[in-house]
């Protein structure tokens, strides 16, 4: 029996208790969300960055970037309470024609200006919860995001990613404000269906982008990562790409094809490919899977995610495999329709779209039986755990065993990583680095939410008067 569907039967029913208890999961300590006594009022804001340089300049979308902003957002509560959230920023993914438009210190600098319109906003504010303070604000800021990129156009993505730091502060000081010390405790009942697993190990995706050579997959493989993304539509014309594409499967397939887990339900490794809206045609995607099948690498495939670009909303009902909607899902509604028009996945990010719209996001999926994953935007190692606590939570991927599913290369492409590892309050968790290609969430990262409500000191710094 699928277990995922037993516990999504039995919610219905009996609700969170009755699915922790059939599941034999540990107790969530799930608390009622109630409003405080009166709402929440933002009395000071305030904003930083820092610089972070990649190792080597990092291609996708047919855009290459050098370095990534970490920005850094305060918030102080009427009450005296502050607390600290973190972003980073990613122009080239939330909205490939504003990257290319400007250079690349020049989109950042946009993004940073949407964060900074953002917390002016809050600034006096008040609300109950951290969602309904995003349903507020959003209209406003992607607002003022199309007037200052000058793009009618801009993609929802972009005022997300600008507002992850600061919805972020507001989760914090929400829980702090109610007495919140858990991010089980911090869910609201609305979304607590979608979060009601513990899962005691979750897979850690790494990326393979255009440029990794197939020596680092096998090696990838041989630390004991079974479940990689790579990066396909690669640069050129519909035939190019396609022809390319074709020829590193081909590579990938004989290099690791044969190789064997425990983690999969048929022993095989499986294939988690990203082609960000490269392909335009659903005939040229058939074309690949076509080649699939001819070298035996057709049922490794566990997911494509968004091959089409989001202006292409036609039914993909018909194409065999399973795709996933990352960019194009920017909010519930969106990942509504792109469910309605057959995509079987979602990527979620609550990392790069908000913890507030992903909740939303991972509730209408569950409502539709569709599962869910985290991605990556090559975040610091703190916002890898506010993942992670996302990923943690989430039912099983299918075909999988009992884990959940994060994607994390901040490892594999910051210079300064290691440096950056030093800022995690709980950087010895047993759960912070990956062992054998899976995270441990053990009973510490529960009670412990994996850092994320510890203080900061290198970012409180920041804001010392």
């Amino acid at each position: 029996m699928d277990n995922s569907f037993t516990r999504r039967s039995f919610l219905k029913t009996t609700g969170i208790a009755g699915v922790a208890s059939m599941a034999g999961l540990p107790n969530m300590g799930f608390a009622e969300a109630k409003s405080p006594a009166k709402p929440i009022t933002i009395a000071e804001v305030n904003s930083n960055f820092e610089r972070e340089p990649l190792i080597r300049p990092f291609g996708f979308k047919g855009g290459y970037m050098t370095e990534i902003w970490q920005t850094v957002n305060y918030l102080k509560s009427s009450s005296g309470n502050h607390q600290i959230g973190l972003c980073t920023q990613n122009v080239l993914w939330s909205d490939a024609q504003v990257f290319a438009a400007h250079s690349e210190s020049g989109g950042n600098a946009l993004m940073f200006a949407l964060t900074e319109r953002a917390l002016q906003i809050m600034k006096g504010q008040s609300f109950n919860t951290p969602v309904d303070l995003l349903d507020k604000m959003l209209p406003e800021v992607y607002a003022y995001g199309q007037k200052i990129t000058a793009n009618p156009k801009l993609r929802k993505t972009f005022a997300l990613n600008a507002m992850v730091g600061t919805d972020n502060a507001a989760w914090l000081l929400y829980a702090q404000e109610n007495g919140f010390t858990t991010f089980d405790q911090m869910i609201p009942k609305a979304y607590q269906p979608a979060l009601s697993n513990h899962h005691r190990q979750a897979a850690a995706i790494p990326l393979m982008a255009y440029s990794i050579p197939i020596s680092e997959i096998h090696g990838a493989v041989e630390q004991g990562y079974f479940f990689m993304k790579i990066k396909i539509g690669q640069p050129g014309t519909q035939e190019e790409m396609l022809e390319k594409d074709k020829a590193s499967l081909t590579a990938i397939h004989q290099a690791i094809g044969n190789v064997k887990t425990s983690h999969t339900k048929d022993g095989k490794l499986p294939y988690y490919f990203d082609a960000n809206g490269r392909y335009e045609k659903k005939e040229t995607l058939l074309k690949l899977l076509d080649h699939a099948r001819k070298i035996g690498a057709f049922d490794q495939i566990a997911i494509i995610e968004e091959p089409f670009a989001e202006e292409l909303e036609f039914d993909v009902s018909d194409i065999p495999v399973r795709l996933a909607a990352d960019e194009s899902a920017h909010t519930d509604e969106d990942a509504i329709k792109r469910i309605t028009l057959g995509y079987k996945a979602i990527a979620l990010k609550a990392i790069a779209k908000t913890l507030s719209m992903t909740m939303k996001i991972a509730q209408v999926a569950f409502e539709r039986n569709i599962p869910c994953f985290c991605a990556d935007l090559t975040v610091n190692p703190i916002l890898v755990d506010w993942n992670k606590n996302v990923a943690a939570r989430l039912n099983s991927f299918p075909g999988l065993g009992s884990l959940g599913l994060i994607e994390s290369n901040g490892h594999q492409n910051y210079k300064n990583w290691d440096t950056m590892m030093g800022y995690h309050p709980r950087k010895e968790g047993a759960w912070v680095k990956a062992t054998n290609g899976v995270y441990e969430l053990n009973d510490e990262f529960y009670k412990t939410s994996g850092g994320i409500f510890d203080p900061m000191p290198h970012y409180e710094e920041m804001f010392k008067k």
